[in-house]
């Protein structure tokens, strides 16, 4: 099959956009590849130092030239996605030891849940711990003695900041090692109707806790289909993972086969073999592009709308949303997963999973089938999935039919003809919306709007019975320099509620919504941002607002903006309590969200 036109377009100007930025990242990772592993050229005090504790393997690390594996672990025991990486170091390094190398974690970096601060002060450290998790990364390979890395990350800014990293090192090859989905609990949409049901009043915390403990419940990631499971599925498409491994189950049989396998894989990319494959050749524009149309495929989360920018800017690759929008009108939706559906991605996963998805895109020629991966070269791979035989991996094909179809189906009868996303723009400014789980009759709202500077006074105006029609809920003020780009997911519930009363009921927000983010149109990430005089710090109460996601305008009715001045907003509840005193410096130079929301650069 040839490639899609829209698709080859797309890469063609990604590829004529990045030439300047895009040429110097090589040739600095070639000559980072030219100079070798550094860990020879150390004096003997400093190999001294670095092999110190490394107790079997201290004489393999001072007389071999095997290969030493680097470890970037995110283990920690209270985020249930990362907590089964305890295990990990010493699966591989008897995997490496098996091979004839060694293994070292090369250091710790933070992971947060973006679940348990949902509308607390913490969420406005989150998108910024992507930056300090790229940062903190290059701290722990700064010690230069490692052939080949292992990633393990999992969660919503946690795997976008290891690839950055992975980027700033890209003459190192790379595998990225999950941890898999947590076994399904309560169903998701269960889950919802509990939340409402507290928001109204109907029923008690002891209920909602209740709830929410079934729900999650064990090791492993949230099973819903929200930003830290579209970061899995990006691995694969992007070919970073092994083939079939996102979504295996945390301390299965299969699931530390696959993590002794992706060790020694690693190990059999780096410079010291015949297969040397650099992260700087894996993640290429074809790479992103594919990322991206799995992305809309599956009706991914709009996180990765900021992260896949940012990504891509680590090595040289400009991105904008034109790409995401212009790639989404020719991508078949092609899964129905929480929240765009009812089932969870263990489900998904039976169904069909990444393989079945991956081969009906290739077949549509919706993929770039030549890209560099960890299994090797070309997207075929990923069509293959794992099985446990005799305690090694081998990979066989996988179903060339969906095993549900009302969860995953083929890209020539897909649940919709185009994918997840959509980019709005008009006089408000640029921002994105999640279509994939917002019903037709609420992809265009027009309504006044009542406008807000933080979420607690939303809740407090819902609490007080003040939403009693229709309503375009403005809040503004939530922008990266603002406050750090929050969340805004506890809002879901309310929304939901006033939805389900018969109100058309949208959100409009410099913002983020949560991967999570589902029935409710929200258009998100409005730029320019508030603080920096964007058209949303002109908006007042009242005013009529148009989102419309079919033709993509996100528009103020009737009203010259620019004749109003910009509001202001105290923020000073803002700068200082949980850590936020800390990020001041990221604040005053983030970026914009469609240039990433990063500190690394426009």
């Amino acid at each position: 099959m040839s490639i899609n036109a829209t698709l080859q377009r797309v890469t063609d100007r990604i590829i004529e956009r990045s030439t300047a930025t895009r040429e110097p990242y090589l040739a600095r990772m070639r000559a980072a590849k030219g100079k070798g592993p550094n860990r020879a050229h150390l004096s003997c005090s400093g190999q001294a130092h670095a092999f110190a504790a490394a107790g079997p393997d201290q004489a393999s690390l001072a007389i071999r030239s095997a290969g030493n594996l680097g470890i970037i672990t995110t283990y920690n025991d209270m985020l249930s996605a990362h907590q089964p990486f305890e295990r990990y170091p010493d699966l591989i390094r008897a995997a490496a030891r098996d091979v004839g190398a060694t293994a070292q974690v090369a250091g710790g970096v933070p992971a947060m849940c973006d679940g348990v601060t949902q509308g607390e002060a913490g969420m406005e450290l989150s998108l910024f711990s992507r930056d300090v998790i790229a940062m903190a990364t290059g701290i722990a390979l700064s010690h230069n003695v490692f052939d080949a890395v292992v990633y393990l990350g999992v969660c919503d800014k946690i795997v976008p900041g290891l690839v950055i990293a992975a980027q700033s090192f890209g003459h190192l090859p790379a595998v990225f090692l999950p941890a898999g989905p947590m076994t399904s609990g309560l169903e998701n949409d269960e889950k919802a109707k509990v939340r409402q049901k507290f928001a109204t009043g109907e029923v008690g915390r002891d209920a909602l806790m209740a709830a929410e403990m079934a729900a999650y419940h064990g090791p492993g990631t949230c099973t819903f289909y929200g930003t830290a499971n579209t970061n899995q599925m990006l691995m694969e498409f992007m070919g970073l993972h092994l083939p079939g491994s996102s979504f295996v189950t945390p301390n299965t049989d299969l699931r530390d086969a696959l993590t002794r396998h992706g060790a020694q894989t690693a190990l059999g990319l780096s410079a010291l073999g015949n297969t040397y494959t650099p992260v700087c050749d894996v993640l290429d524009e074809r790479a992103f592009v594919n990322g991206i149309v799995g992305l809309n495929a599956t009706g991914g989360s709009t996180n990765l709308l900021i992260h896949l920018v940012a990504m891509a800017r680590a090595g040289g690759i400009i991105l904008d949303w034109h790409d995401f929008s212009d790639l989404s009108e020719v991508t078949p939706l092609m899964a129905r997963v929480y929240p765009n559906g009812l089932a969870d991605v263990n489900h998904f996963h039976a169904a069909g999973g990444l393989g079945y998805m991956i081969g009906e895109l290739l077949e549509a020629g919706l993929l770039h089938p030549d890209t560099n991966t960890v299994a090797g070269r070309g997207l075929k791979h990923y069509t293959h999935e794992p099985k446990l035989k005799d305690d090694a991996v081998v990979w066989e094909a996988g179903t060339r039919t969906s095993l549900n179809d009302a969860i995953l189906r083929p890209a020539s009868a897909p649940f919709q003809p185009t994918g997840g996303l959509k980019r709005l723009g008009g006089n408000l400014g640029t921002a994105v919306m999640k279509v994939s789980a917002v019903a037709p009759e609420h992809h265009i709202i027009e309504a006044p709007t009542r406008v807000f500077h933080d979420q607690n006074a939303v809740k407090t105006a819902f609490k007080a019975g003040e939403f009693t029609g229709d309503v375009i809920v403005v809040v503004r003020f939530q922008g990266p320099k603002a406050n750090g780009m929050p969340e805004l997911h506890s809002l879901t519930p309310l929304l939901s509620i006033l939805q389900g009363r018969g109100h058309k009921v949208a959100l409009v927000t410099d913002g983020r919504m949560s991967g999570a983010s589902g029935k409710v149109p929200a258009a998100i990430h409005v730029c320019p941002e508030a603080l920096d005089g964007g058209p949303i710090s002109r908006i007042r109460d009242g005013d009529i607002v148009r989102l419309d996601a079919t033709n993509g305008t996100l528009e103020v009715l009737d009203i010259d903006l620019d004749g109003r001045a910009s509001a202001t907003a105290d923020l000073s509840d803002n700068t200082t309590g949980t850590g936020r005193e800390l990020f001041e410096m990221f604040r005053r130079t983030s970026c914009s969200a469609d240039t990433g929301a990063t500190v690394f650069g426009e």
